[in-house]
């Protein structure tokens, strides 16, 4: 499976660098909900770091 982050990118730019030039809108969505997800998960270790430091 591709790195959704980098097919996201992708997705607003010329599409020379990428294995497929064109998506389905279903395909972009479902990039994106899955990129979506993973920054969410970011934010959240992110929190969970600061709330450690905070305790030291």
């Amino acid at each position: 499976m591709p790195d959704t982050r980098q097919e996201v990118l992708k997705m607003e730019t010329c599409g020379c660098c990428s294995s497929r030039s064109f998506f389905t809108k279903e395909e972009k969505t479902e990039m994106l909900k899955e990129y979506k997800e993973s920054l969410e998960k970011e934010a959240k270790g992110v929190g969970e770091r600061i709330k450690q430091l905070e305790k030291e």
